[in-house]
């Protein structure tokens, strides 16, 4: 008795037609591209508005300017080396922390921001060890560095702007001054 060989096994895509397999993708597709969450799809705008107010980028910004404008400050007042050393290891603590908030949504923006924030970083550092052995070259590369720290924060903010329409805050709270009358006159 002789038995019939097995049937062979039959491609898949003459089962199901080949526009099954085409509806199959399409739809794994669709499903895949939904798993970016809602972060993904969102616009640069809002997402570099978002990231600016969760990472305090505008705060840091401001930080870093008062940091820069304190060291002309006490340089300026011919203060002790321990108060210029201060200073400096302020605006490279701030410059390093704002570093650390980075990248943002924007490519653009990062790029800005890190560049003024390396810049700072040397400011500080400069100044610092120039407080340290009052080297004036040091102090003068540490006022050449302060001076590209704006421009360069500038040009992080426009772009901020060009991306949200809006110029991003960059105060920092202070507190009022204290005065004698209660009210405030």
């Amino acid at each position: 008795m002789t038995t019939a060989p097995p049937p062979s096994p039959r491609p898949l895509a003459r089962e199901v037609g080949p526009w099954s397999v085409a509806i199959v993708l399409v739809l794994g597709a669709v499903v895949l591209a939904g798993c970016g969450g809602p972060r993904a799809s969102a616009p640069t705008a809002s997402q570099v508005s978002t990231w600016m107010t969760t990472a305090n980028a505008g705060t840091a910004i401001g930080q870093v300017e008062a940091d820069s404008r304190n060291i002309d400050h006490v340089l300026a007042r011919h203060e002790p080396a321990s108060a210029i050393k201060a200073a400096c290891a302020l605006l490279t603590t701030d410059a390093l922390t704002a570093i650390g908030n980075l990248p943002s949504p924007d490519i653009a923006l990062t790029n800005a921001l890190n560049t003024a924030y390396q810049a700072a970083s040397a400011a500080g550092s400069d100044c610092f060890t120039g407080a340290s052995g009052n080297d004036k070259a040091l102090f003068r590369r540490s006022a050449l560095e302060r001076a590209r720290l704006v421009p360069l924060l500038t040009a992080a903010a426009d772009r901020y702007r060009t991306l949200t329409g809006h110029t991003p805050s960059t105060s920092t709270t202070r507190a009022p001054p204290i005065s004698p009358d209660p009210f405030g006159n």
